[in-house]
């Protein structure tokens, strides 16, 4: 019996059976949540044009909680959008993110009510624990693979649009 409760901790910790593992940032707890299905368009229109990135949308607290933890599965055009943020949608308010179990650098984007980038935290720590901050209020967050921001000459100020944004 004790080899079955292993075999199902290893399971349950790994994600399998359809949920997540996440780390409750303000009360230090863990729990589980669904893993999110289906993804989103997000445009950002630059200087030098419009690119298209398919990104995942963390809504809830839980999987704005959770964010991009321990996943090592990020594309290039992938990413992950906290929209509304915060997910109670009482904002525009400063974001403050993390990096502690992320074992993937990151680009985090942090934007406008009026959908201009406010701020874009480049190549962030991965585990780290230090505050990432907005410096100003929002109320959304893109999170991109490490570098594909200035790869594609997106800058504070550049537009980000997405389907159901005002």
């Amino acid at each position: 019996m004790k080899p079955m409760i292993a075999a199902l901790l290893v399971l349950v910790a790994a994600g399998g059976g359809g949920a997540a593992w996440y780390a409750n940032r303000d009360t230090g707890t863990a729990t589980t949540t669904p893993v999110r299905q289906g993804t989103l368009p997000v445009t950002i229109t630059t200087a030098g044009g419009r690119h298209v990135f398919t990104v995942e949308r963390a809504t809830t607290a839980a999987e704005q909680a959770q964010g991009l933890m321990f996943r090592t599965d990020l594309t290039p055009d992938g990413g992950m959008l906290f929209w509304p943020y915060p997910a109670d949608g009482s904002g525009p308010r400063e974001a403050s993110f993390w990096m502690k179990n992320t074992p993937t650098s990151l680009d985090i984007l942090f934007i406008r009510a009026d959908g201009t980038i406010a701020r874009i935290a480049d190549s962030t720590t991965p585990m780290s624990e230090t505050p990432v901050t907005s410096g100003e209020p929002v109320t959304a967050v893109l999170e991109l693979i490490a570098g594909r921001a200035a790869a594609l000459g997106i800058a504070e100020g550049d537009t980000v649009s997405w389907p159901g944004r005002n």
